[in-house]
């Protein structure tokens, strides 16, 4: 038997690959450690959960049940300390030291702080566990009113949150439009006014200077860099992640803003690989460096990882012979009449296009040398196949916008380099 194959994290991105490790290996040792208290659940499904749409049983997707009957020791409430890499060994917080072969990195990462007065103050949320989704539920069945900071996607999803829960609440953004890095202002526009029939107001070139709390340190008003003062007795923050690397400072694997790694998910440590949110990954597609917090993404990087880990550990197989990460991520919303989706990397690129076809129907490419890299669509997700093979296909497109455009696109319209 090889030596154990050890995971740091049991998100999406752990669990993907310790199920992939189970099904290349059936005899090889599989240990998940993660801090968190609960077993891998649905992230995505969080969000229906505290606005109340959804009881708990749909959300938890894995059981101890689930790592028994495939022979993974799963340990909870487990916080690792150090990772010796010469060693091979990590040791956590009860001084347990575990050996490993092969080891993954999937630890994501943690809410960003707002660096203002009181916001550790009882009553200011950050939602990224199901614990988090947990407590803000209970608060936002209470609270009257509200105020949510950070205009990007975590922050409409504990905006769409006080409006499920009847909280009023200001929607307080820096720029002049949501997610102003990947929608114009028309298109945000479609947004603004659905928040703002939900009870939400959007509030722009806004912010946070401090909160107000009473004297029991509990929330009461958000005050703005303008002066503006906004009753909150509910405060939701999403404003980034902070990568969780602390522990890997002192090991030497390469750091940029995240773990770096190659397009099989391996770190600049034969033995170490990394997966997740916290990769700053080869993308083969982009032709360069990139993250990407999605889901699907993670799980994609879960399971190329957990190939690659068995097929290194039992030889040395020619790069041609490992799995690649080659992925074209999707982010959708759920929270109005209308559907929502981005894909790629919509907010990079050196040229775009945009089209408004209904009050509620909307689209946007970005494009990099020509190619198309990204894009978000609003109202009918239907072209988002047909954009994700030209990404794929890295095909050179932004000539002929006015196709790409068309409310019923056609790629066969699009004519091939040697017909221009």
């Amino acid at each position: 038997m090889t030596e154990a194959y050890v995971i740091i994290g049991d998100g999406i991105a752990g669990s993907s690959a310790a199920e992939t490790i189970r099904q290349e290996q059936p005899d090889a040792e599989v240990i998940v450690v993660t801090d968190e208290g609960e077993a891998l659940y649905n992230r995505i499904l969080t969000k229906e959960f505290a606005k109340g749409k959804l009881p708990e049983a749909p959300i938890s997707i894995h059981d101890g049940s689930w790592y028994d009957e495939r022979d993974i020791t799963l340990k909870l409430n487990t916080l690792v300390t150090s990772i010796d890499r010469e060693a091979k060994e990590i040791v956590t917080h009860e001084g347990e030291t575990i050996e490993y072969g092969k080891l993954l990195l999937a630890t994501g990462g943690t809410p960003t702080q707002l660096p203002v007065e009181n916001s550790d103050a009882e009553g200011i949320h950050h939602f990224w566990t199901f614990q988090d989704a947990r407590n803000i539920r209970d608060h936002a069945e209470q609270a009257e009113t509200g105020a949510v900071i950070g205009a990007g996607l975590l922050g409409i999803d504990l905006a769409a949150i006080c409006a499920a829960q009847g909280v009023e609440a200001n929607y307080l953004m820096r720029g002049n439009a949501w997610w102003r890095y990947a929608l114009s202002e028309q298109g945000a526009d479609i947004i603004h006014q659905a928040l703002d029939e939900r009870g939400v107001t959007p509030v722009f070139q806004s912010g946070v200077d401090h909160f107000e709390t009473d004297e029991n340190g509990k929330v009461v008003a958000t005050v703005d860099p303008n002066g503006e003062r906004y009753e909150s007795d509910f405060v939701g923050i999403a404003i980034g992640l902070d990568f969780n690397t602390e522990l890997l400072v002192e090991t030497g694997l390469e750091l940029d803003d995240g773990i770096v790694v190659d397009q099989y998910m391996r770190t600049n440590d034969p033995d170490v690989y990394a997966a997740g949110d916290i990769t700053r990954f080869y993308d083969v597609i982009l032709e360069e460096y990139a993250q990407n917090g999605a889901w699907g993404s993670a799980k994609q990087q879960g399971m190329v990882a957990g190939k690659n880990m068995v097929k290194e550990a039992n030889g040395e197989p020619a790069e041609d012979d490992l799995e690649e990460f080659r992925w074209v991520s999707s982010y959708s919303i759920t929270h109005f009449d209308f559907p929502f989706l981005s894909f790629g990397h919509p907010t990079i690129g050196d040229d775009e296009a945009e089209m408004k076809y209904s009050d509620t129907e909307w689209r946007r490419l970005a494009f990099k040398d020509g190619k198309i890299v990204g894009g978000v669509l609003i109202g009918d997700l239907s072209p988002q196949g047909k954009y994700k093979k030209l990404i794929r296909e890295q095909t050179v497109v932004a000539d002929q916008k006015d196709i790409l455009l068309e409310k019923m696109f056609e790629p066969e319209k699009l004519a091939t380099p040697t017909e221009q």
